[in-house]
Parts: structure tokens; sequence; C-alpha cells
């Protein structure tokens, strides 16, 4: 069938554990599809594929319509981590692994990872910084160039 897609690039560029998790899923679903997935990690987004730093990712409550609640309830000491801790049973319990974990599972499906240059220039940080999951850092011409013929999502 020409109507179907052979090729998604998946754009992550927010930090929080709800703006992470929607495009590991679709990657993931892509590739049990037979689709050929690449993600694309830039500005806070890297946080997903940084060492040390991915298992620790949080729920963001603060200024996030998606809570339904005012923004000032979001401040209060310990919400993040309950609304985290929350949201980590609901997705154990749909066996939706933890970030790191869900990283290696992608990899291993063979989605190809990417960190944009310019982020991690300006971050200060290098390629040791990162899970070996993660293929190597481009420019955003080069994800471009890696993204043609395909679709490009940003989540």
């Amino acid at each position: 069938m020409s109507g179907n897609i052979e090729k998604v690039s998946i754009v992550i560029s927010k930090g929080g554990l709800a703006d992470i998790y929607p495009g590991l899923i679709m990657a993931n679903g892509a590739r049990m599809e037979g689709i050929e997935a690449n993600l694309f990690f830039t500005f806070f987004g890297l946080d997903a594929i940084r060492k040390g730093v991915n298992a620790k990712i949080k729920v963001a409550t603060v200024g996030n319509p998606g809570m339904h609640m005012p923004t000032i309830l979001g401040a209060i000491p310990g919400m993040s981590a309950m609304a985290t801790m929350m949201m980590s049973k609901k997705m154990d319990a749909l066996d939706i692994p933890p970030i790191p974990e869900f990283i290696e599972l992608i990899g291993e499906t063979g989605c190809e990872m990417f960190g944009c240059k310019a982020t991690v220039d300006m971050f200060g940080l290098s390629k040791e910084d990162f899970v070996p999951e993660m293929k190597e850092i481009i420019t955003v011409g080069e994800f471009y160039e890696m993204s043609h013929g395909g679709q490009i999502i940003f989540t």
C-alpha cells in the first residue's frame, strides 16, 4: 500500500515525565509496526537520554494546565513528587517501563536516537553525558536530512 507511513522522526523538546513519554510510546509503537523511527532530543528533552538524570524526571505540576489545579497548588512542596509517584504507579500497572528502561528497550528495537548539537553545546554537554543508546549528536540540518521522506512529529 502506498499510503502507509514508512518512517517517522519524533522530536522530544520538553523534560517533564508527561512530555517525554508520548514520544517514547510513539517511537516504540512505530517500531512494533515495522516503521523506521528516529528520536531527536533537544532542549530539556535531552534529560530523557542524560545519564543519571533520566531516572529522576518528574511530573511538572506548576504551570501545567493538564493537572487541572491552580498553579499555586502545584508549587506546594511535595506536589511534584506525589504526582510523579501516582503517574508511575499507573504506568507500572500498564506495563510501561521507567524512562531509562524504556530508552534501552526502544534502542533494542532499532530506533535511533540523536541529540541536538546546538542544545548540547548551549548546555555545555558532551557525548559522554548521554546514555549509550544515543547514536550521535547532530545538527538540525542533519536531522532534516535524516528525516527526508518521512513524517516529523513534535511532541
